[in-house]
This record gives C-alpha cells, sequence and structure tokens, in this order.
C-alpha cells in the first residue's frame, strides 16, 4: 500500500477543521480537490475513510486512525523545521498573525518591518481577528500566532486557553487622558469628579480600570458617552467632550489635542502576550521569531516588560 503524504496532509486538515470546506479553505484549495484528493486516498487505502452518510463530513473509524497518523507526520516535519532553523540560524516559510488593532498597528508592524528585514526568507500575513474566532483558527491550524490582550487584575485569567501556550510580550499601563483646552485644567483625578467621561462599556478592560480609580478617589463618574475602539474614545477626548481611560500603547505617541496625566498604578494595565499552540518539541522558530520581535517593538514604544515573568 503506497500512502501519499500530501493526501494524508489533507485528511488531517478535513480532521482538524470539522468538514471539507473549512480544510479547503485552510489548505488554499478548492472543495471539489479536496474532496478529489479524499477519494484517491480512499483508492489508494481500499476503504471509506470519510463518512458521505450526513450533512457535513466525519471520518470513519479507519479515516480517524489515519488522521492520528497524519498528525504524527505533521508533529515530526514540524520538529525537523525547528532543528533546521536552529542548525542554520534562519527562520524561512509562511506565518500567519491575528491580533486586535491597536496592537497591529503600534507593535506588529513595526516588529515585521525589522524581522522580515533580517530574515527575508519569512512570509508574514497578518490577519485582524480576536477573541473565539481567532482561538478557533489557532487551534485548528488557520493561524500560528494570536496577539491577544487581558485586563491584570480583572476577572479573566491569565493562564493560557487549554492546548494553547502563552508568551507574555508587555505590559500595557491605562492612562486617563482630558481634552487640552479644558478650563480650568484638571491638575489631578480629584477635579475630574464632576466632569464628563467617554467610558468603556460595563465590563470591559477599560471600564473596569475606570471603576478603580474612582473607587480609590472615592466619586461615581459621569459616563455621558460609551466607546470600544480606542480612535473614537480619543477623538471625543480631543473634541473636548470628555476624560477617558486608554492604554499607552493606543496613544500612539504625544498629540497636541489631549494631555496624559501622570500613570496611576491604581489604574492598573492589561498584558499583552502571544498565543500558539502547543508543543512537546518546544517553540515553533517561525512563531519564537515574531515574539521575539514584538517584544522589541514594546521595548522601543517603552512599554514595561511584563511583570513578574521572565521573557
Amino acid at each position: 500500500m503506497e500512502l501519499d503524504p500530501r493526501r494524508l496532509r489533507v485528511l488531517h486538515a478535513v480532521a482538524v477543521r470539522g468538514g471539507v470546506v473549512d480544510a479547503a479553505r485552510l489548505l488554499h484549495l478548492t472543495p471539489s480537490a479536496v474532496s478529489q484528493q479524499l477519494a484517491q486516498l480512499e483508492r489508494e487505502v481500499g476503504q471509506p475513510l470519510v463518512d458521505r452518510s450526513r450533512r457535513r463530513a466525519g471520518l470513519t473509524p479507519a479515516g480517524q486512525l489515519l488522521a492520528a497518523r497524519a498528525e504524527r507526520i505533521e508533529q515530526e516535519l514540524a520538529e525537523a523545521r525547528r532543528e533546521l532553523a536552529q542548525a542554520s540560524g534562519r527562520v524561512t516559510g509562511p506565518v500567519v498573525i491575528a491580533g486586535f488593532s491597536s496592537a497591529i498597528c503600534h507593535l506588529l508592524v513595526p516588529a515585521l518591518r525589522r524581522l522580515t528585514d533580517e530574515q527575508p526568507e519569512l512570509e508574514p500575513r497578518v490577519v485582524e481577528l480576536e477573541g473565539p474566532a481567532a482561538l478557533r483558527e489557532l487551534r485548528t491550524g488557520g493561524l500560528d500566532l494570536v496577539v491577544t490582550e487581558y485586563d491584570v487584575g480583572g476577572p479573566g485569567t491569565t493562564a493560557a486557553p487549554a492546548g494553547l501556550s502563552a508568551a507574555p510580550v508587555a505590559d500595557d499601563e491605562y492612562r486617563v487622558v482630558l481634552p487640552a483646552d479644558w478650563s480650568p485644567a484638571p491638575g489631578s483625578v480629584k477635579d475630574l469628579a464632576n466632569r464628563p467621561w467617554v467610558a468603556g462599556p460595563p465590563g470591559s478592560a477599560c471600564g473596569r480600570a475606570l471603576e478603580r480609580i474612582c473607587a480609590e478617589y472615592g466619586f461615581s463618574p459621569r459616563r455621558v458617552h460609551t466607546a470600544v475602539e480606542f480612535p473614537t474614545v480619543l477623538a471625543l477626548v480631543a473634541a473636548g467632550l470628555g476624560a477617558a481611560i486608554v492604554p499607552t500603547l493606543a496613544l500612539g505617541g504625544a498629540r497636541a489635542d489631549f494631555v496624559e496625566l501622570p500613570a496611576l498604578p491604581v489604574a492598573g494595565h492589561r498584558r499583552i502576550a502571544a498565543l500558539r499552540r502547543s508543543s512537546g518539541s518546544g517553540p515553533d522558530p517561525l512563531t519564537d521569531a515574531v515574539v521575539a520581535a514584538l517584544r522589541q517593538a514594546a521595548t522601543a514604544l517603552r512599554l514595561k516588560p511584563p511583570a513578574g515573568e521572565a521573557i
């Protein structure tokens, strides 16, 4: 029996993605091409591998057995790539990275500019995606790395989701920003007790940071405006419509249309981290190179190294 490893990879993709259509997207093939590869593999092994009696194609017991072997082959190939990269000092090939907007703009873009200069055979692809959709793509092979965030000290966990590992990148302090033309100019957070706020939705990271500050200074904020995206928040602040809490990374450097108050430890910070699939053989060299470049970009922006983490 002669088995084509390329067809085994197709079978593995169907297994992890749960169907032919999603497997085709992962492999950059048409669903028809995937079906043809599966049919040829079935002829090679002499038995059905795909249960076509259901609306969404699943694997037969023989298909599941062969897909498990295909996964081991994929792991061996990943290990071979890691060893070759260590031996040569070069990283080559495609790497697909997802993240949230401010991380892409201020961290990932400069990181990739520098990294591709140093490693011209690297082929990065960026996808603006976050949350459960990004985690699903990461787990099933559609992404190699997800740049994410969580509120340190908030209800979110600092542990990586099951099957994934987290590489800390930086700690991003929350800052209070207010319009530059407010008169009289507030000198501290206490002076903002009766001023309007541009607040994050209830339960959001910046919303919780505002609650921590107000609890510390003993007042209830006037939540006049609600906004999620930081460009929207900063536009409202610049227009003189309220003060706000934003992470340092979202500020993108000095601006003349709003004022930053001194950092407040009580406000806390968000942790920026890079998620990737766990592997018993160690980190993939492609994602390792991206993580290192992200940390360099964070240092250049004067973000703090992750507290209590060795990076």
